[in-house]
């Protein structure tokens, strides 16, 4: 099988491991599954093509730690973090980081699935021009208070302190965040905060 249909998982839990391994080898995917960071990182530059799931959560090394050593040995390997659901700020630091992509636990096959072919489709190296230009299209369809009840909801703010900064109902940041949603064609928020963070990127530079 190619290099680039393989999957590097990066998990302390050996119940995730199996459970990716059988779903992954299920659609096509080679599957090598590393229970430690220093398991995977001793092979890491030696790796051809594919993409690494990782776990951002374990005890030895967290995962931006594999991360960063990972960028220094083999750049080129597409990263993706999965995070526990709701975590918005750790996602947005693991893309500002240089991760592909990353994906909510728990997760759908088909979300996981849809996040890895993606981010096999350009490789670290050659960056990411093509998804910032895309997210930096559907942000600009934003009006100008769906983005501010975006970038709150991306700070972490909750809807009741929105409301309150922006002098508005939370009724009303409701209706602003289901339009955001809508124009920015997503269904999950965890979406809109990867678009949020590309878009940031082509601001920056």
């Amino acid at each position: 099988m190619a290099a680039e249909r393989s999957i590097y998982v990066i998990d302390d839990d050996p119940a995730i491991r199996r459970s990716l391994e059988r779903l992954l080898g299920a659609v096509g995917f080679q599957v090598t599954s590393y229970a430690t960071p220093k398991a995977f990182l001793d092979v890491a530059g030696s790796l051809l093509g594919g993409c690494v799931l990782l776990d951002l959560r374990m005890p030895e090394l967290d995962g931006f730690e594999v991360h960063a050593r990972l960028r220094l040995v083999n750049p080129n390997l597409p990263v993706i973090v999965m995070t526990a659901q709701g975590d918005v700020q750790t996602a947005v630091r693991a893309m500002k980081a240089g991760a592909a992509d990353f994906i909510e636990k728990p997760y759908s096959d088909d979300a996981l699935i849809a996040a890895i072919e993606s981010a096999l489709k350009t490789s670290a190296a050659k960056g990411r021009t093509d998804d910032i230009a895309a997210a930096v299209a559907l942000i600009n369809t934003l009006s100008p208070r769906e983005r501010q009840v975006l970038e709150a909801l991306v700070a972490g703010q909750q809807n009741k302190v929105i409301a309150f900064d922006l002098g508005i109902s939370v009724r009303t940041v409701e209706v602003h965040r289901s339009r955001m949603m809508d124009r920015l064609r997503v269904r999950q928020f965890a979406e809109a905060v990867r678009l949020l963070v590309l878009a940031s990127f082509a601001e920056r530079a």
